[in-house]
């Protein structure tokens, strides 16, 4: 992938960063954008050619400011994401809005930053980071869970009107992931979930990272409107 540019969103740590790396290492030139600097320059630091810039994804004007910086981008890939947990019944709308806002209008913004580039070379690789939940559902988790099956219809309808220009645009769906965002919960909950995935071990960032590289490989140029699942088997 010599001489494409790869931007990564929520990538200055666990999935992000894995596929950060993956990417950079068949040649692609790396963007990392996050909203940690710190994290970002530490992260930025073990890709070598890699540049970094900050990006809010509930904010319309960072996502702008972003993409205007990294310049023209051939590889998308939608990975930022927060959480707000909590029962649907006493959910209050700020937590629904700003899990929405972030995870899926975020997206939605940051993809169309680069479109109209992608159109004109008549070549693109988007590739968004939604979630096994976004197909299964989850208890407790409404706003997120909307936003990571949001992910897949826009997936598949992008897929639908930028067939013609040759731009691919896939999901790849994570089961239980080993990142920051999973070490929190206990270990009790853990091995509930152990129980349900067939190859019987959470998954590996890196394990993520090699869907998104093939995605975005040549190999995969007649791939697109599909949702790759990396679960273990958990969903089948």
């Amino acid at each position: 992938m010599t001489n494409r540019t790869a931007f990564v969103t929520g990538a200055s740590r666990g999935i992000g960063l894995a596929c950060a790396k993956a990417l950079a290492a068949t040649g692609a030139r790396v963007v990392l954008a996050a909203r940690d600097i710190a994290r970002l320059e530490a992260a930025s630091a073990e890709i070598a050619g890699a540049s970094w810039v900050q990006i809010d994804m509930s904010s319309p004007e960072s996502i702008k400011e972003a993409f205007a910086k990294a310049g023209k981008v051939d590889i998308l890939v939608n990975n930022a994401a927060i959480t707000k947990d909590g029962l649907a019944l006493r959910m209050k709308k700020d937590d629904w809005d700003s899990v929405i806002g972030a995870n899926l209008t975020g997206a939605f913004l940051a993809i169309q930053q680069v479109l109209q580039p992608m159109m004109k070379e008549r070549w693109g690789r988007i590739i968004n980071i939604s979630s096994i939940v976004g197909e299964t559902g989850n208890p407790g988790q409404a706003n997120y869970v909307a936003s990571k099956a949001g992910l897949i219809g826009l997936t598949k309808s992008l897929a639908q009107e930028m067939a013609s220009r040759n731009i691919t645009v896939n999901a790849v769906a994570p089961g239980f992931v080993d990142t920051d965002m999973t070490a929190v919960l206990s270990d009790e909950l853990k091995s509930r979930m152990l129980e349900h995935i067939p190859l019987k071990r959470f998954g590996k960032p890196e394990d993520i990272a090699a869907a998104v590289r093939f995605l975005a490989s040549e190999e995969a140029s007649y791939i697109t409107g599909a949702v790759l699942n990396v679960n273990g088997g958990m969903y089948m």
